[in-house]
């Protein structure tokens, strides 16, 4: 007998009727089950929430600006410097 090493976690949900009905309409439409479009849709709506989150978006100015200061970066300042000097104390010269 073969085991499957994929985990698996429940979720229940409560939702109206009517939402339920949509669901469930939408899956027969895409051939699948219920919870195989639920998973898909939501792991999706995740996906996409998260990568929102981590994407960075800046406008054509704000591009210039970056892309200039790291081409011309700034003297370091008091605080830099020290941070510098306690990262070389801590950690060496890596």
């Amino acid at each position: 007998m073969k085991t499957s090493s994929t985990q698996t976690a429940r979720l229940e949900a409560r939702l109206p009727a009517h939402i339920h009905a949509m669901l469930k309409r939408a899956a027969e439409i895409q051939g699948r089950t219920l919870t195989d479009f639920v998973v898909s849709a939501s792991s999706e709506a995740a996906r996409k929430t998260i990568e929102a989150n981590d994407i960075i978006s800046l406008s054509l100015n704000d591009q210039r600006l970056f892309a200039e200061s790291m081409m011309n970066p700034p003297e370091p300042n008091p605080a830099l410097i020290r941070a510098f000097a306690k990262h070389l104390e801590l950690f060496g010269s890596k």
